[in-house]
């Protein structure tokens, strides 16, 4: 037995006892965080007396189902959702690809002015988007792109992300040097090399970027804004600002739509989780 003074200092215990209260904090802070979301999905399922209720019910009696069937008699949201899903997809694609192979040429490829280049890459980062909303907008009206979903999907065809670039060069710098050096002795160009090794090694950090994105493009709801005029051509971001201002008197509905939209974004990051956690953690090991 180790004396008291000595076990309170002793690396078991910290350790122990250290782990123990960082759960406990994350626990309460979790608690804190979701409060919002509980409410939002007991509203859900309220009457408008029971949202307006004191003291608040947490429990909806009787849980009004119904509520689910009116917003969509109310909005047209296949449509939204349809047009969302179109969108994202499509961005999600070119954004990935781009990312990708932007961040291959970063990490693996040697040619003249990478690092300098790739030290200008992240200083964009610093750039508010705000920026060059003004520009873009202009460029877009000047090609006839407005009130079309090109502007929505085109520009993550041609670069994929500062950030994605960054996350995606920092995993392909882990991956070691061997398996490249063994593939070109095979024989492999560096087309193969980045589909054959390097994409397959690369679906912890792909995931990361995939649910990154998703969650952004699904949300976005500025650039739709900007550039869709079109009620037809609303995504679901639109959708549920239009259905606040109109239907603000009846936020038990403007609730059960909102969880809707969650759904997809929900089911997404449950899935990948295991590989977004992973690619967060490795893209970190090597700079």
């Amino acid at each position: 037995m180790l004396p008291a003074k000595k076990f309170w200092r002793s690396k078991r215990f910290q350790e122990k006892y250290g782990r123990i209260a960082g759960y406990l904090i994350l626990t309460a802070m979790s608690c804190i965080f979701i409060i919002p979301f509980l409410w939002s999905l007991s509203a859900s399922f309220k009457n408008l007396q029971q949202v307006y209720a004191v003291p608040h019910q947490w429990i909806p009696s009787p849980v009004r189902w119904n509520n689910y069937v009116m917003i969509f008699k109310l909005l047209p949201l296949v449509k939204f959702f349809t047009n969302t899903i179109y969108i994202t997809l499509l961005s999600l694609v070119g954004q990935i690809a781009s990312a990708a192979v932007v961040a291959y040429a970063f990490a693996r490829l040697r040619w003249f002015g990478r690092d300098f280049f790739f030290i200008v890459l992240l200083s964009t980062i610093m750039l508010p988007a705000q920026v060059t909303l003004i520009p873009q907008f202009l460029l877009f009206k000047y090609l006839g792109w407005h009130d079309t979903y090109n502007p929505l999907i085109v520009p993550y065809f041609l670069g994929g992300g500062v950030f994605n670039i960054f996350l995606l060069r920092q995993f392909f710098k882990t991956i070691p040097l061997e398996l490249e050096n063994a593939a070109k002795i095979d024989g492999c160009s560096h087309l193969r090399i980045f589909l054959i090794i390097m994409l397959p090694l690369a679906k912890p950090a792909l995931a990361t970027v995939t649910v990154l994105s998703f969650i952004r493009h699904w949300n976005d709801f500025l650039q739709p804004l900007i550039y869709l005029q079109t009620f037809d051509k609303f995504p679901l971001s639109l959708g549920i600002n239009m259905f606040k201002d109109v239907y603000s008197d009846l936020p038990h509905y403007v609730m059960a739509t909102s969880m809707l939209s969650l759904i997809p974004v929900l089911i997404l990051f449950f899935m990948a989780q295991k590989y977004f956690v992973r690619g967060i953690i490795l893209s970190g090991i090597k700079g």
